[in-house]
């Protein structure tokens, strides 16, 4: 999200762990996106919305109903900017932590691939990358989709995938990974549309 480099440009310090998730500020603020430790909620202080019947309102992070990669928001409510709150900072460090943050991706991740990022929320207490791997899914495939050698927690299109390629994998493992350890993986990809 660019929004933690603007924010080092202009020597703001609490973003940099956004650096790298893929997407936009508004999604990130309604699935309350985190890494290394930090979520959206640690830093918003509200969200301006559209929501379905077409009013804009602005949100307040205690109305947020934040938990672990979910918003309470209504349904349909896009989130069209965010306020965050950070701190005083030297662009050079915060810099530095950002890098520190790519270069740690980079080498844990399949970034230079197409994903829409990691797949699934991470269990109570469990790393849910090893409950995919454990269950024998790294490299599976069903279409154009595979579920990454690199990391096992992304689903990656080798070049042709279609959504229902993706979404039948996606279940695929969350029924392998079910039977294996018997725990029930939750989307952390929000899916919309309609089944191709």
């Amino acid at each position: 999200i660019s929004a933690a480099s603007k924010a080092r440009d202009h020597g703001i310090a609490g973003m940099e762990f956004l650096r790298g998730i893929p997407g936009t500020v508004g999604g990130a603020v309604r699935m309350n996106a985190g890494a290394y430790g930090r979520e959206v909620c640690d830093i918003l202080e509200s969200a301006d919305v559209i929501l379905r019947n077409g009013d804009r309102v602005t949100i307040a992070l205690a109305d947020m109903g934040f938990t672990y990669r979910h918003s309470a928001l209504p349904e349909g409510a896009i989130v069209v900017s965010a306020t965050f709150v950070g701190q005083s900072g030297d662009p050079k460090i915060i810099g530095a932590e950002m890098k520190r943050i790519a270069e740690e991706r980079e080498a844990s991740q399949p970034l230079r691939t197409k994903t829409g990022g990691s797949t699934y929320k991470n269990p109570e207490g469990q790393k849910a990358w090893q409950l995919v791997d454990a269950a024998g899914c790294r490299g599976l495939q069903i279409g154009q989709a595979q579920v990454s050698e690199k990391h096992c927690n992304f689903l990656i299109n080798l070049g042709g995938a279609t959504s229902a390629d993706i979404e039948a994998l996606g279940d695929e493992v969350r029924k392998r990974v079910k039977t294996h350890s018997g725990v029930e993986l939750q989307w952390e990809i929000q899916r919309v549309g309609d089944v191709a």
